[in-house]
């Protein structure tokens, strides 16, 4: 079946369908604020932090090395996506129980089992995202691509706004844990319904890449880094600027732990980098089709050094919320250049495998974080800014040898 204006355009409508209600569950689930407090409040310290963030961040998207052959080797992947999710809705499900029923689980059991749910989560999440950007780069017409995106961050911009409201209020009604169990049984409910968008998806065109061994495997990828440059050049990226997504774990306990704020103030953090990702949202829609990805990377590039340098000089708690703000704006534009630069540098036939190359070369990602946690519980935070500025400094190279064309 081929790829037609009015499938294109149903698909272009699924994919809205899960995005909206995704971005309601987001909040909920949060990784940079929602589920390092929760995890601090069951008693974590920041070397669990590192672990956690490492989990969620870099250890998940590793393990897609593992799933890519297998992905690859499949024509139609929309099965395949649609299991991944569902995994991942359990995960939320079982988390939320134990939360709930807590007061019967000794405290070390239950960082235990959150470690475990979560990395189930995270790992659910990385299965289907091979599925997803395959399925989407061939479920949409080109040029309804990049209006995608900008719309993406202005419809999933005001849903997360609201949903931001909601999860300050549910965070409030209940003590710890019935407030986070709360929590995760609202992001359960919407990510099930989310779900359906993808049933009702039309894959029409197959994409198969024959996968025999892994050294067959290793074969490839040598192949295509050898013949794609660009490829070798976004793996320096992801592992330079990816970092950057890392850093508001890190801003959040240097809240609790240094300045004193109090987990009360979660939800008015949350709500800040909502705001963040909202405004470059509606600013990317609106100026879509007239932005290039290489100058948002630089943008995204200055931007993300301000950040360490909130913590470097004193200020008020209240201006604190700026790091925020502003890890929104960044989270938001990483977000939208990482997809755009992806569909540049693969086609439909090697997309699912391109998955699996970036997810075991998202070194530095997956290891900054439970670094970051062991450096600061034995040295402080000084030496973690440091590292943080020497490795997004870094980024400037692959930036300028990317040269992306749209």
């Amino acid at each position: 079946m081929k790829l037609t204006e009015k499938i294109s355009n149903h698909n272009f409508k699924a994919f809205l369908w899960h995005l909206a209600f995704l971005s309601f569950a987001q909040n909920f689930i949060d990784i940079d604020t929602i589920i390092p407090a929760m995890l601090i409040d069951a008693g974590g310290t920041s070397f669990h932090i590192g672990i956690m963030t490492t989990i969620m961040l870099g250890g998940a998207s590793m393990t897609q090395l593992l799933f890519a052959p297998l992905i690859s080797s499949k024509p139609y992947k929309k099965g395949l996506l649609i299991f991944g999710i569902e995994f991942r809705i359990a995960s939320l499900l079982m988390l939320g129980t134990i939360l709930y029923f807590s007061n019967h689980i000794p405290g070390d059991y239950i960082i235990f089992l959150i470690f475990i749910l979560i990395a189930m989560f995270s790992i659910g999440g990385a299965f289907a995202n091979i599925s997803y950007t395959d399925i989407f780069g061939k479920s949409l017409l080109t040029s309804s691509r990049k209006p995608f995106f900008s719309i993406k961050q202005v419809v999933s911009g005001i849903i997360v706004f609201i949903s931001a409201l909601v999860a300050k209020k549910v965070l409030t009604t209940a003590e710890y844990p019935i407030n986070y169990a709360y929590m995760l049984f609202i992001g359960f409910a919407s990510l099930s319904i989310a779900s359906l968008g993808f049933f009702k998806l039309k894959e029409t065109e197959p994409s198969k890449l024959e996968i025999k061994s892994l050294p067959n495997f290793i074969n490839l990828i040598r192949k295509e880094l050898r013949e794609n440059k660009k490829l070798a050049y976004f793996l320096g990226f992801i592992n330079t600027a990816g970092v950057s997504i890392a850093f508001l774990p890190f801003a959040l306990l240097y809240a609790k732990t240094v300045i004193g704020i109090h987990s009360s103030e979660t939800g008015n953090f949350l709500l800040f980098k909502v705001l963040g990702v909202v405004l470059t949202g509606l600013i990317l829609y609106l100026i879509a089709g007239k932005f290039r990805y290489k100058y948002l990377l630089y943008l995204n590039l200055a931007l993300a050094l301000i950040l360490p340098l909130l913590l470097i000089f004193p200020i008020e708690i209240h201006f604190f919320s700026a790091v925020f703000v502003i890890g929104g704006i960044v989270f938001a534009i990483y977000n939208v250049t990482m997809n755009g630069i992806l569909l540049e540098v693969s086609t439909t036939e090697n997309r699912a495998l391109y998955m699996g190359i970036i997810g075991a070369g998202n070194l530095l990602p997956a290891l900054f974080p439970i670094l970051s946690g062991a450096i600061i519980s034995t040295f402080g935070f000084t030496p973690f800014i440091v590292l943080f500025v020497v490795i997004i400094s870094s980024s400037a190279y692959f930036i300028y040898k990317l040269d992306c064309i749209n």
